[in-house]
């Protein structure tokens, strides 16, 4: 259960929640896997990544096929095709901008994302979404990823408000958990999984729309 008077900030995901690039993200690495020489042998699962960070793909791949290539160039590769992509398609969520504007009228906000700078920068340029957060914080920032709380525990500490009065909008089980961990309370949407997947991931609150949310918080 969420209480409103317990909330000062709220934290949000970008994958998956602010903006629909889990298939771009997918697509991406197809490309740079297809011109490495690998089509379906590729031998990764994106389920079992969401919420993780790029590296952690990469790392995966690497120890499955030891391309000669170095971790950072294959990371570089990837990132240009995906900014392509999201340049293209900017899928940002409809219905998101309204639940970040009503948040950030009532409550600092920070976004805690797997991606990198320079993807969060691409995506936050879209209808100008960066003026609503009082802090960023990526992969590059943290040494582990989600499931890993540290990128959640920074972001409290870079909005100077103590995680236990921190609610996480997330997607993904990884981040649920990350969230969790870090003593905050979550509100899951079902963008990537089921209701039932992320009640038994322990969020506080599940909703199917950004509308739900704004309800749910009471604004």
């Amino acid at each position: 259960m969420i209480l409103k008077d317990q909330l000062k900030a709220f934290i949000f995901d970008m994958d998956g929640v602010i903006v629909d690039s889990e298939p771009l993200h997918e697509e991406s690495f197809l490309k740079v896997f297809q011109n490495l020489g690998y089509n379906n042998n590729h031998g990764i699962h994106f389920p079992d990544f969401y919420g993780t960070s790029d590296r952690t793909v990469w790392e995966a791949f690497i120890d499955k096929h030891h391309p000669k290539i170095h971790i950072n160039k294959l990371m570089l590769l990837r990132e240009r095709h995906l900014i392509e992509l999201l340049r293209d398609k900017k899928p940002i969520f409809n219905g998101v901008l309204p639940l970040i504007q009503s948040l950030s009228a009532y409550y600092p906000i920070g976004l805690a994302s797997g991606s990198i700078h320079r993807i969060i920068d691409e995506v936050l340029k879209m209808d100008n979404l960066q003026q609503y957060f009082r802090c960023i914080i990526s992969s590059e920032d943290v040494s582990m990823p989600k499931p890993s709380p540290e990128i959640f525990l920074l972001a409290a500490k870079k909005l100077s408000i103590e995680a236990k009065y921190c609610c996480v909008i997330e997607d993904t089980i990884n981040g649920i958990k990350a969230a969790k961990a870090a003593g905050m309370k979550v509100i899951a949407i079902t963008n990537t999984f089921s209701i039932e997947q992320l009640m038994q991931s322990g969020a506080d609150l599940v909703c199917q729309s950004y509308s739900e949310i704004i309800k749910k918080v009471s604004l």
